[in-house]
């Protein structure tokens, strides 16, 4: 324990001292030092032991990683999870059938026997974190390639990761921030056995569907809820009826007095991926390359798997997980296209280089830094055109069933076909499983219309950097319609039916996996993707080396601004205020940081996709019936603003106020300030919220379920 004090004091004193109220992804071991003041002024009540502690129960112990990719927070003493629907999704979409659909109709649960268990979901706990740089720091040198110091570290981290799991009983993950200038380990705690509790209907859970996503004003119920099982003793268990709900060490109290402008806002999380360190080159590919090539085959696969969506509720189910995904991501990328060139950000990245090449030339600085700029230009001009390629074979792999299956079922059944006769009779059953999942998520009609339009696409736009060379082929044979191509594979791949993947089981051939068409493709595809010219793999190599110092060197000159490290899916805390944008008329609300419920019925269009509405809720809306969730002005608050500095990860993180109790669950973020994951815009930058009342009153007065709520801690 000793050791792990002295760490964290050393880790705090070697942190940059100065701070920005608002923006900032911060680590919980370090607010006592460096934002606990700043933090109290702004209305925080609570103190740094009660937000993170080793030894007691905090806040901390209330937020859990959901499924790996989203944020979630534990809201009664029996385990009841509170999410975003957008994150609970695929869970319930799994768990929907055509005849009863959970997704578009709702489902509440009305005892924990009708609670409901998907195939696969998890929560992650965290325990706690600790510094480990100058130990894998000293297992590198300035002498290493790149892929020799990731070798070194590699080692290390293992070692790191085995000695702190306790036999297993936890997860360990070592991570690298600023860089990899510096490491910290964090140990966590998995639960695989949680239950759907209750979701609203999607025309409330998605209510504006693609139309408003990254758009204020929103009106949307963007939650889930679901619970936490353990075994007898609190301890996580695989799926058994013996299994009873998780006591937590902590869960949040739900205040019911609602927001007003100013109000303090607190944020934890688990942030995905920010990139604000980002140099110059990188911002430049992305607006011009990169996301370009992203949004045209997000929109090809978005448009491809609608038509048959469209064709029956069966169809739309098979889908619906796979295109939301696709949707968010593609108006993502469109919109940070928009905002870094509005903003003009790699221009100004570029003036901080210029400083910081100034900088690094001078004589005592030049051995270390001297080419650390013209390294990382160079790097970027020469993969350009390759960031393109990339990127359009990527959605292709994004949005098709069989893309990608070089590495998975045919890699799988290489395995298999490798394999001795004893081997082969565990693997099977596993093999089988997976075939089974497989083709629950996919069309073989739409699959051939998503496969040939996205290989059109890949083949006749990425013209800058050379194509997959059974594709070029393909392409040069059929005047690039791979339609016909495409047909013929599908039917006579074994790779496409049940059946013959199960009668490959039984009699397997390496001659006739190897001459599979689909796996042929595939594996074409996939080995062009990872592959690199000598000349762009060392520029890499140089690359790696370069972005590393430039960003130790923007920290040791001062000229870089940031004082935190990116998000990388690791929890993190962020706070500011309940914070209005300038008035909109297209908002009802006397002041332009929340919406009502008035506001979201004039948006109503009867049988509209995105803007449909129960007939209930517009029923209880006229007659003005919000029971005890109604806002002091009378109205039924839905969603609201604050300016955190967030990011996608914080999906479903928990909003609190000062005294560390629920107030929102955050969902969105404002598209005016898409360019926040790269630079973080103090006048723009927007966190949407639901609020928490909004969530009650659908659970309780439209839905019916008010023993749901009766679990909770409710503050007036």
């Amino acid at each position: 324990m000793k050791k792990i004090i002295l760490s964290l004091i050393l880790g705090i004193m070697l942190l940059p001292m100065s701070v920005k109220a608002d923006e900032g992804m911060w680590f919980l071991m370090f607010i006592e030092r460096l934002n606990h003041r700043d933090m109290e002024k702004m209305g925080l009540q609570l103190t740094s032991e009660e937000i993170y502690s080793i030894n007691h129960h905090s806040l901390k112990d209330a937020i859990v990683q959901f499924n790996g990719g989203c944020t979630a927070e534990l809201i009664s003493k029996d385990g009841l999870v509170l999410t975003n629907h957008h994150c609970g999704y695929d869970a319930v979409a799994e768990l929907s059938t055509a005849a009863k659909n959970l997704l578009k109709d709702g489902y509440w649960a009305e005892s924990r026997k009708e609670e409901k268990k998907p195939s696969s979901l998890y929560v992650r706990f965290f325990v706690r974190m600790d510094d480990v740089s100058k130990r894998i720091l000293s297992k590198v040198n300035d002498k290493m390639t790149e892929l020799e110091r990731e070798k070194a570290v590699n080692q290390e981290i293992a070692l790191i990761e085995k000695e702190n799991n306790e036999g297993g009983k936890y997860t360990v993950s070592v991570r690298p921030f600023f860089q990899g200038n510096e490491y910290y380990y964090f140990v966590y705690q998995d639960y695989k056995d949680v239950r759907l509790v209750g979701v609203p209907p999607e025309s409330l859970g998605k209510f504006g569907g693609d139309t408003d996503n990254w758009e204020w004003p929103r009106h949307t119920a963007d939650f889930s809820m679901f619970r936490i099982y353990a075994d007898k003793n609190g301890n996580p268990a695989d799926y058994s009826e013996n299994n009873v709900p998780l006591i937590p060490k902590h869960y949040l109290p739900v205040n019911l007095g609602g927001v007003k402008e100013g109000d303090f806002a607190m944020i934890l999380g688990y942030p995905g991926r920010t990139n604000r360190w980002m140099p110059a080159g990188g911002i430049e590919q992305n607006v011009k390359f990169s996301y370009p090539a992203w949004v045209e085959g997000a929109k090809t696969g978005m448009d491809n798997m609608k038509k048959y969506m469209n064709q029956s509720d069966a169809l739309r189910l098979v889908y619906a997980s796979k295109f939301a995904s696709t949707a968010n991501y593609w108006k993502n990328r469109q919109g940070m296209i928009d905002a870094l060139t509005k903003f003009g950000t790699a221009k100004s990245k570029a003036g901080q280089e210029a400083k910081f090449d100034k900088w690094a030339n001078k004589k005592e600085n030049k051995a270390k830094y001297g080419n650390v700029i013209k390294n990382i230009n160079k790097f970027y001009s020469l993969t350009n055109e390759k960031a393109r390629h990339d990127n359009y074979l990527q959605q292709l792999f994004r949005t098709t069933a069989f893309g990608t299956s070089g590495r998975t079922i045919g890699k799988q059944l290489d395995n298999y076909v490798k394999a001795d006769a004893v081997k082969r009779i565990t693997m099977a059953p596993a093999i089988t499983e997976m075939v089974d999942e497989m083709f629950k998520e996919l069309y073989l009609p739409a699959e051939k219309d998503l496969l040939a339009a996205q290989l059109n696409l890949y083949a006749t736009k990425s013209k800058g950097y050379a194509i997959a060379p059974m594709v070029d082929k393909i392409g040069k044979e059929t005047n690039y319609d791979f339609t016909k191509y495409v047909n013929a594979a599908l039917e006579l791949s074994i790779l496409t039916s049940k059946e013959r993947i199960k009668a490959f089981l039984d009699l397997p051939s390496q001659g006739l996996l190897d001459n599979d068409p689909l796996y042929a493709l595939s594996n074409d595809m996939i080995s062009h993707l990872n592959s690199k010219s000598d000349e762009i793999a060392k520029a890499q190599n140089d690359y790696g080396a370069s972005f590393r110092l430039l960003v130790e060197g923007l920290r040791e000159s001062k000229i870089g601004t940031i004082k935190y490290p990116d998000a990388n899916s690791t929890l993190r805390l962020t706070y500011g205020k309940v914070r209005a944008l300038p008035a909109d008329k297209r908002n009802d609300a006397k002041i332009n940081n929340y919406t009502t419920m008035d506001g979201m019925v004039k948006k109503y269009k009867k049988g509209d996709e995105e803007f449909d509405l129960p007939v209930r809720l517009i029923d209880l809306n006229k007659s003005k019936n919000y029971g005890r969730f109604a806002d002091k002005d009378g109205s039924m608050h839905v969603n609201f603003l604050t300016d955190n500095d967030i990011t996608g990860g914080n999906s479903g993180s928990p909003v609190l106020n000062g005294k560390g109790e629920l107030i929102g669950l955050a969902f969105d973020g404002n598209i005016e300030a898409m360019a926040g994951d790269v630079i973080f815009d103090p006048k723009l930058q927007r966190t949407i919220n639901v609020d928490i009342r909004y969530v009650l009153w659908v659970i309780e007065n439209f839905s019916g379920a008010k023993h749901v709520v009766d679990e909770m801690t409710l503050v007036k």
